[in-house]
């Protein structure tokens, strides 16, 4: 049950990651910092964000029946499609935040990004994955997906920067929360009607 819940979290999160602000944010700190520096930056804020979704998570699914969360789950992942599609853009502010390179820039890009996170796509498809799952399984799956994510957003960023196709990255994550929010939905919609 926790390799599953591993593996399902791993993915949605990798996926919820694909064109949201925190990989635009990644991509700033990269032209900035080490990327050593940014990905371990990321890594400590994931964990704490995650690590209290998920206690989120536990928390509403032991109030909720599995069918009904597993209908609000379904719901939940066709609105973030829709999120995904709309796309993420930085603010002025978020962009600026990593050009003072006074202080350690570890700190820096944890806080960063722990801000980022509060009550961004992630850290909801993470709740909503606890409710469901394993919760150590969901911890570590979806900070594993949310770091490989964003280090692929660096070594993009490094590499592509202005030729990254934004678009198609943020269709093709919307169709497959599309897919995952059907499954989950057509899966638990004759049980919750009964």
């Amino acid at each position: 049950m926790v390799l599953s819940s591993f593996a399902i979290s791993t993915a949605a999160i990798f996926v919820a990651e694909l064109g949201d602000k925190s990989q635009l944010l990644a991509m700033t700190f990269a032209a900035r910092y080490r990327a050593w520096q940014v990905l371990l930056g990321i890594t400590v804020a994931t964990t704490a964000v995650h690590a209290a979704s998920v206690g989120l998570g536990v928390g509403l699914g032991s109030l909720l029946s599995t069918e009904l969360m597993g209908l609000l789950a379904g719901a939940a992942f066709l609105g973030f499609a829709a999120w995904t599609v709309r796309g993420d853009r930085l603010t002025d502010a978020e962009r600026n935040a990593g050009s003072n390179r006074v202080g350690s820039a570890v700190l820096i890009v944890t806080i960063a990004f722990f801000l980022a996170e509060l009550g961004d796509k992630t850290m909801l498809a993470t709740v909503t994955l606890a409710t469901q799952q394993h919760w150590l399984g969901t911890w570590i799956g979806s900070t594993v997906g949310m770091v490989v994510a964003d280090a692929l957003a660096i070594g993009v960023g490094l590499l592509l920067g202005k030729y990254l196709p934004d678009r198609l990255i943020r269709y093709g994550a919307a169709a497959l929360f599309v897919l995952f929010g059907l499954w989950l939905v057509v899966d638990s919609l004759p049980a919750v009607l009964a």
